[in-house]
Order: structure tokens, then sequence, then C-alpha cells
């Protein structure tokens, strides 16, 4: 049996209650309450985190308070404070650590943690929580261990090569996230054989 070694995450930490709602579970049951998706059902309770996927507090620095297990995806996930007093759950990338200062915009630097434009991007450089649409918030490569790479850019348009081999060209004045999503060795672990 290999499992997590669960490095650097808070485990007695509780996760921050404004940032908690319920999750209510589905059993494989429709609205019509017959089941749909057998062999669902039982299982430990959980709460949902709620994650900033849309980075939209610019040109304001954050500290990392911890890092936090999240029963909902394969990535772990950081706990932001704001200048401002606000917190913010964002995944974890790799490198990332409690104390780090981190910030989103135009004028941040190419750090892990990072979010800013791929218009300021350099060439080459390896992201996470890429934005489809201007403001819509993150919806590629957010599981754990993946990273796309910054192929090219031209027109406005940057070419983006996934963690498939796929290609895909996507706006420049799109956001991303700077590194590769934490929890690495989330794809080894067994259990049982």
């Amino acid at each position: 049996m290999t499992v997590s070694g669960f490095d650097g995450i808070d485990k007695k930490a509780k996760p921050e209650p404004s940032l908690v709602e319920p999750l209510k579970k589905s059993s494989g049951r429709n609205s019509y309450g017959r089941i749909t998706v057998r062999h669902r059902g039982g299982g430990n309770k959980r709460k949902y985190r709620i994650i900033d996927f849309k980075r939209d507090k610019h040109d304001m620095f954050a500290t990392v308070l911890r890092l936090e297990y999240d029963p909902n995806r394969s990535a772990n996930i950081a706990l932001l404070e704001y200048e401002d007093g606000e917190r913010r759950y964002i995944l974890a990338p790799v490198g990332l650590k409690a104390g780090h200062a981190i910030m989103t915009g135009s004028g941040a630097d190419i750090l892990p943690g990072n979010a800013l434009p791929i218009a300021e991007i350099p060439v080459g450089e390896t992201i996470h929580c890429i934005e489809l649409y201007p403001g819509k918030g993150a919806q590629l490569v957010r599981s754990a261990g993946t990273a796309a790479q910054l192929m090219a850019k031209e027109n406005g348009m940057a070419q983006v090569r996934l963690p498939s081999g796929e290609v895909r060209l996507v706006r420049e004045n799109c956001m991303a996230t700077i590194g590769q999503v934490g929890n690495t060795d989330w794809a080894n672990i067994q259990i049982g054989k």
C-alpha cells in the first residue's frame, strides 16, 4: 500500500468557516429518486471548500497561512490572507509553503502561485489554472501534478501545450497561474492490491 506523506500539510487545522459550504450526496440517484448510477453511497461526510479560480483581487499581496487537504479534489489547497484581511483558497502549486507572499495582476513576478495575464508570461514557462474566457475563472489544468507549457504568442492568441499533449489556442488576456499544481505523488497512490 502506498499513501501520501502529507508533507507541509496542516493536519490539525479545521477549514476556514467562511469558505465552506455543505455538500449533499446524491447516492447515484436522479431527481426522481431512482438509482441511475449503481454502487454509489456511503463514504465519509464532506464539506465543500470554495476555491478562488477567478483570482480577481489584483495588485494586492497575499500571505499563505497554511496548506490544507481537500477531500473534493486531488490537489491540495492553500489558504491565503490578503492585505485587507480577506481570506481565500487557491490550488497549492509545487514549492508554495506557509509564509510565502503571492500576488495577482499584471505587475506580479514570475513565481509559483502568482497569477497574471498570459500576455505577460514568458514563452516556455509552465502554467496551470488557465482561463478560457477572460473573467470566467480557471477551467484548464487543475488536477494534482499537472502543468501546461506556454509555447508561443501571436495576434492576441497564445499556444498552450496541455498535459494531454494537445496544443490549444487561448486568448492572451486570460489569466493563468505560474508553476505546476502540487501533490505530484497523487497518481502513485495505491490502496490495496
